[in-house]
């Protein structure tokens, strides 16, 4: 009795795996051609903001990993070193009274060497508001200034 019940429940559960794991390359190899199809122009798209009171440190990272240019300079990195170096994001600091925001830095994570850092970010505690490192003038800029100087150097 315990067979009969028990074949039949694998063999679904095999099958549902499988049809699932099929599934879930069928839809990763499409969602690789879309963003080769767009991947410029998502790179330059604004990004909306946050309009909630005092994110917290894990939303601020997520807002600078969701950027168009961070993923593509990440799965850039990755493709050229051959999956060998990983591009990561930290939160170095958190708000306190004399800076409202969160500093986040984007890195190259290579296990073999040092850690490089690729982009800085400040995220501003109370709305969300995200702003670039200009590394030449050392100062924070607005992510729409950010994308321009991105653009006139390319």
């Amino acid at each position: 009795m315990k067979r009969i019940i028990l074949y039949p429940l694998m063999t679904v559960l095999l099958v549902g795996i499988a049809g699932k794991m099929a599934m879930t390359q069928v839809v990763k190899n499409q969602s690789d051609k879309q963003l080769a199809k767009t991947q410029l122009v998502a790179a330059l798209e604004p990004v909306s903001v946050i309009n909630t009171k005092n994110i917290d440190e894990k939303t601020a990272l997520n807002l600078v990993w969701k950027l168009p240019l961070v993923q593509r300079k990440a799965k850039e990195i990755e493709r050229l070193s051959k999956r060998t170096i990983k591009v990561s994001a930290i939160v170095e600091s958190i708000p306190n009274p004399n800076n409202p925001y969160y500093t986040v830095r984007v890195f190259e994570d290579d296990p073999n060497n040092y850690n490089f850092t690729i982009y800085w970010f400040r995220v501003f505690q109370e709305t969300g508001v995200i702003e670039a490192l200009d590394v030449v003038e050392n100062r924070y800029v607005s992510l729409d200034e950010w994308r321009e100087q991105i653009r006139r150097r390319n």
